[in-house]
C-alpha cells in the first residue's frame, strides 16, 4: 500500500521517529479512512496520531488545492513533448509559485462558525426525516 509505505519512510526518519508527536493530516481516501486506519497507524507508530479531515470539505486540504491549480495552470493543456518538458513545465511553475505565494488572512471567526451551525441545525430540523 503507498499510504504505508510513504508513513514507514516518514516515521523512520528523524525528527519524526523520535518526535513527541506527529500529526498526519488525511483526508478521507480509502487507504486511511475510519478507524481502522487510526488503530493500524497509531499502534505501529505510538507517537503518530492521524487527523481526518471533515468528509466534505475539500476546500481545507491545501495539497489538494495546490494539485488543482498545478492541474489548471501547469499540466493543461496536455501537451508535453516528453517527461522531460513535464518536469521544466512543473519546476518553473513550483519557483514562480514560491516567489508570488502570500500568507492569508482568515477571516473566518469562531462566532461565524457558530452562526453557520445554527442556520445548519435550524434547516436540518426543518427537513422532513427520511
Amino acid at each position: 500500500m503507498p499510504f504505508g509505505r510513504l508513513v514507514a519512510q516518514v516515521m523512520r526518519d528523524e525528527p519524526y521517529a523520535s518526535a513527541r508527536r506527529v500529526f498526519w493530516i488525511v483526508d478521507n481516501g480509502s487507504s486511511h479512512r475510519g478507524q481502522a486506519s487510526v488503530k493500524r497507524l497509531e499502534g505501529a507508530y505510538p507517537n503518530l496520531r492521524l487527523i481526518h479531515l471533515p468528509i466534505h470539505a475539500s476546500w481545507l486540504n491545501q495539497i489538494e488545492i495546490y494539485f488543482s491549480i498545478v492541474q489548471r495552470k501547469v499540466l493543461t493543456p496536455n501537451d508535453f513533448a516528453d517527461l522531460v518538458a513535464v518536469e521544466a513545465r512543473l519546476l518553473a511553475f513550483q519557483a514562480r509559485y514560491e516567489l508570488l505565494a502570500q500568507p492569508f488572512e482568515w477571516k473566518f471567526t469562531r462566532a461565524d462558525l457558530r452562526r453557520l451551525m445554527a442556520r445548519l441545525n435550524h434547516w436540518d430540523q426543518l427537513r422532513p426525516a427520511a
